[in-house]
């Protein structure tokens, strides 16, 4: 997957890189988020300084557990795995202290479900090595949510590629690590997700009855090579990433695989994309064009009712309004993208939006709560 591996280098240092699971600081220097070769301005991110009282977020004078979805980190210990292979240079990331918990404060977030992201692994052929990168994140990730067990659970990255050895992986991850569910992207080495291989690891997550959280990665999937080249406006990022999610979404509705998999719960980066926002459209598509061939048992609408949800990264009240009119109240969580600092935060757009008090403090954690089966008040 060429395209996809380009873009994690162009991103090295941002979301993904920027901040790690470990020790030490943060290193505030990080490279352009974008889709593409060379894709958008270096952003710069300000450490943390001082200490910060932690917020606490109300809704009508109520007390409200935030809760964050879409929250990334890497794991340096699987660099020493990568050694001599194509790969090198693909799974570091710059150590850190307590930057993150910092930030967590100060946004007023009092849970993260922490996943890596990138997927730039999905191209690993080596079945064995790409165990054991999912084996060492999974391990980092365990180790930091046990130290900080009130603010953080862990989602596996499994090795989509191998959809058995996926299946498996988050089994374990589950099972033994105490996981909540999995991260994935939009396509694996350019393949739809719902194609009948990749059934094993749809299985274990309906099995399980653990969401799964989609993040794309610009959309080389469904663009000729290079389609960003040379463009303006960070394209691949702010276009080619909700055009993914809404391919994804896409598929598994009109593949079956939702059907197939009633249990299933998949969340999809960046609001869904583009797809919550044109369902009419996606509604009267089986119907009204010959060899639309669909396999869906509903409308795509319905599933926007139970089996999909979506974030809050759609950056105004007026999106989170609208998310919530088109989804439903109960399909709409909180996301940040952390640890990206100066994308918008969505909580005063939560608080803002023009919906009941209720569905904010759903939104904002009480979806998730149950989502992630968190205990504690």
């Amino acid at each position: 997957m060429p395209h996809r591996r380009t873009f994690i280098r162009t991103m090295a240092g941002a979301a993904a890189g920027m901040f790690a699971i470990g020790r030490g600081v943060l290193d505030v220097s990080a490279q352009g988020r974008g889709g593409g070769r060379g894709q958008g301005p270096r952003l710069v991110v300000e450490p943390p300084t001082g200490p910060v009282q932690r917020r606490i977020v109300q809704v009508g004078g109520r007390r409200v557990r935030v809760v964050d979805i879409h929250a990334h980190v890497t794991v340096p210990e699987v660099e020493p795995l990568l050694v001599g292979t194509e790969f090198k240079g693909q799974g570091g990331g710059r150590p850190m202290g307590n930057e993150r918990i910092w930030e967590m404060d100060r946004r007023g977030i009092d849970v993260q479900a922490i996943s890596v992201n990138g997927y730039w692994w999905y191209g690993v052929k080596d079945r064995a090595l790409a165990d054991k990168i999912v084996r060492a994140h999974d391990t980092g990730i365990a180790a930091w949510c046990k130290a900080h067990s009130d603010r953080f659970v862990g989602l596996s990255s499994p090795s989509m590629q191998f959809p058995d050895l996926a299946a498996a992986q988050l089994d374990y991850a589950v099972k033994t690590l105490g996981f909540r569910g999995a991260s994935l992207g939009g396509h694996v080495n350019l393949e739809s997700l719902a194609d009948p291989k990749f059934d094993p690891f749809w299985a274990k997550a309906n099995e399980l009855q653990v969401p799964v959280f989609e993040h794309p990665g610009g959309a080389d999937n469904v663009l000729k090579p290079d389609a960003w080249e040379g463009t303006r406006g960070a394209l691949g990022n702010i276009i080619g990433n909700p055009l993914e999610t809404t391919v994804f979404f896409s598929h598994l509705i009109h593949g079956g695989t939702l059907d197939k998999f009633p249990n299933l719960k998949v969340i999809g980066a960046h609001g869904g994309g583009y797809l919550p926002s044109y369902l009419g459209r996606t509604d009267v598509a089986c119907d009204v064009r010959a060899g639309a061939n669909c396999l869906n048992k509903k409308r795509p609408s319905e599933y926007f009712k139970d089996q999909l949800l979506v974030d809050t990264m759609v950056f105004s009240p007026e999106d989170i309004r609208h998310l919530v009119a088109k989804s439903g109240p109960t399909q709409v969580v909180y996301g940040t993208d952390i640890p990206i600092y100066n994308w918008p935060d969505a909580v005063d757009n939560v608080l803002k939006a023009e919906i009941p008090d209720a569905q904010k403090e759903m939104i904002l954690g009480g979806n998730l709560v149950k989502l992630l089966k968190l205990s504690g008040s």
